[in-house]
């Protein structure tokens, strides 16, 4: 049964990032952060085990350093004239590193996978989508400044593609392909973030839909993951599809995203960023592949006695809608 202090605290975090990004001042911005900050710690914390408590603990003490030097550099920047000795672009590159610190963009992203880590499957469908919402669109609120941008992006794919090759936890395995993906998404924004809306939902609905399998089965290692998709074909069936869609191979949800971000890079002249992203996001689609092989094919066993299992509609339907989702796209780009 859900408790009645998380709905009010589940409403005032989602009220908070809707603040932060409907604001005109940076300081209602900053306090729409801070409310979604001190909203989603009690959501976090459970009496009951020490590891969610430590995870939003290494949350609240990251997000309000990041949220001290957004506040630093947005005061800097008022009082520019005061201080000739420091730029404009020194304060700008203050307040995006912020930014990538609240959203978990390398190289600000040590945080992320321990924080990930403690949570449950619920807390982690707010940590992987929601919670990246308002940085993303503050980040676009400002001047771009292509050059820091860059490095992110290509940093972020990099280290999400090295540091997830080796994890056996789901929750790591989900933290660093998010890391990825934010790479992706900060590059949908350099010239047209409309693209960034349209990869923002896609990743949201591809992650939804894996945490969903994995609340259901109840599963946060690959081991416990491989022995329990043994005894549910359906489920073994979306799980492997959905993470091929999230590495974005082509007949699946997930490519189209990152055909037309990639579209939009070459036509803009990021000939360059393009192709790092290409071959570094394979890094992490190798593990995906792995994980999906390894599934399919070397920890499977048949059982002898049949076993009728009832999947839950949410899920199924769920997945029926990611898997379709590409079909429905082409259709309706082809029509307009």
């Amino acid at each position: 049964m859900t408790k009645s202090y998380k709905i009010l605290f589940l409403s005032s975090t989602i009220m908070g990032t809707l603040i932060a990004i409907s604001s005109y001042s940076w300081m209602s911005m900053w306090i729409g952060l801070e409310i979604n900050l001190l909203s989603i710690i009690p959501l976090l914390s459970e009496q009951n085990n020490l590891y969610p408590s430590e995870s939003a603990l290494k949350y609240f003490i990251t997000q309000a350093l990041a949220s001290a030097i957004l506040l630093f550099s947005v005061i800097l920047s008022l009082n520019i004239s005061e201080y000739p000795q420091f730029p404009n672009t020194f304060s700008m590159m203050i307040l995006n590193s912020a930014l990538f610190t609240k959203m978990g963009a390398a190289p600000f992203h040590a945080w992320f996978p321990e924080v990930m880590e403690g949570l449950n499957w619920n807390n982690s469908i707010i940590m992987l989508t929601w919670q990246k919402i308002a940085p993303m669109a503050l980040l676009m609120y400002n001047p771009q400044m292509t050059t820091l941008l860059t490095s992110v992006i290509i940093m972020s794919t990099i280290v999400s593609g090295i540091l997830g090759i080796n994890q056996i936890s789901m929750r790591k395995i989900m933290a660093y392909s998010s890391i990825n993906h934010i790479g992706w998404m900060i590059s949908s924004t350099l010239n047209c973030q409309s693209i960034w809306l349209i990869y923002f939902t896609t990743y949201s609905i591809i992650t939804l839909n894996i945490i969903l399998i994995l609340k259901s089965l109840n599963v946060f290692y690959l081991k416990q993951l491989f022995n329990s998709l043994n005894s549910n074909k359906p489920l073994k069936f979306f799980f492997i599809l959905n993470f091929l869609s999230l590495g974005g191979l082509p007949p699946f949800l997930g490519f189209l995203p990152k055909w037309m971000t990639i579209n939009n890079l070459v036509q803009n002249g990021f000939f360059t960023l393009s192709a790092f992203l290409i071959i570094f996001t394979l890094m992490t689609l190798f593990f995906y592949l792995r994980i999906t092989f390894s599934t399919l094919m070397i920890n499977t066993s048949e059982t002898l006695i049949f076993q009728s299992n009832k999947n839950s509609f949410t899920v199924m339907f769920a997945n029926m809608i990611s898997l379709s989702g590409l079909v429905a796209c082409t259709l309706l780009f082809s029509n307009l």
